[in-house]
């Protein structure tokens, strides 16, 4: 559908505030990376800051493609990809805190927690949280026929896999089951996320493998996020979730070995 010279005016008057504070967002992020190249201490902690601008920026991003939606009946494909990937570089600041490792023992993670040691648990939910709903609404403003569908599984999966990273599970395991402990209800809130969002990252891995890419890596990535959800399962003492997610990697992984030996995968 045409639209008209006047209705795009009133289109741009009606964003103009959000674009100019899309600007200004972009500038300060600019801003802070050239000064915390200038001067790391800190940068840790500093990052998480620049992860939730990045969040925001998608958010003001994804309000212009809601308002040329309603007044154009237009979808504003262009913002959408602004933010998505704005969403990419709020992961990626985790990433660079915690590492992006999607399976390794909780003890390898304990050098990059102790830098973000002070950031309360309640924080670190509200961060994951807010990124996780953020992506949420990405893929539903882009739709069902959206060309990045695919990608979104690894959006996804890289969400949950710094989530995963971003918690110190030693201590996790002690606030969870201390009823003594202040902590123990924003623990158990993100154990729970966590378990939920890696289990269904995992299958939607295999289920990208199995009906579109056929890449070995994603069946390798599904299987990973299986192990690592396992290892929190065995950390909480939860020996009938190991035991079932054990068999389910098992039987993904003899799978993809089968795959490759027949040339069904690439």
């Amino acid at each position: 559908m045409a639209v008209s010279d006047e209705a795009r005016q009133e289109f741009n008057e009606a964003v103009r505030t959000a674009k100019e504070q899309i600007n200004g967002l972009i500038k300060k992020d600019k801003d802070d990376n050239l000064a915390l190249a200038k001067n790391p201490e800190g940068k840790e902690i500093k990052k998480i800051e620049l992860c939730e601008q990045m969040i925001y920026l998608a958010t003001v991003q994804m309000s212009i493609n809601a308002v040329s939606e309603e007044m154009l009946e237009v979808k504003n494909n262009d913002i959408l990809n602004d933010a998505r990937k704005s969403l990419y570089k709020a992961v990626i600041y985790l990433e660079d805190i915690v590492t992006n490792t999607v399976d390794c023992p909780f003890p390898d993670l304990e050098p990059h927690l102790e830098k973000i040691k002070t950031v309360p648990i309640s924080k670190r939910l509200d961060v994951i949280r807010k990124l996780g709903l953020a992506i949420d609404m990405l893929v539903e403003a882009f739709g069902e026929n959206s060309k990045w569908k695919e990608s979104f599984v690894e959006l996804r999966g890289r969400h949950a896999v710094v989530a995963k990273n971003f918690v110190d599970m030693k201590q996790a395991v002690k606030d969870y089951f201390d009823h003594e402990s202040p902590d123990m209800e924003n623990t158990i809130l993100y154990i729970r996320m966590l378990r939920s969002i890696l289990d269904k990252c995992a299958t939607d891995y295999r289920d990208r493998y199995e009906l579109a890419s056929r890449r070995v890596d994603d069946m390798r990535i599904a299987v990973n996020m299986l192990i690592a959800l396992r290892r929190i399962a065995m950390a909480m003492n939860d020996k009938d979730a190991s035991e079932t997610i054990r068999k389910k990697a098992l039987a993904w992984k003899t799978k993809m070995e089968t795959d490759v030996k027949a040339g069904r995968s690439k």
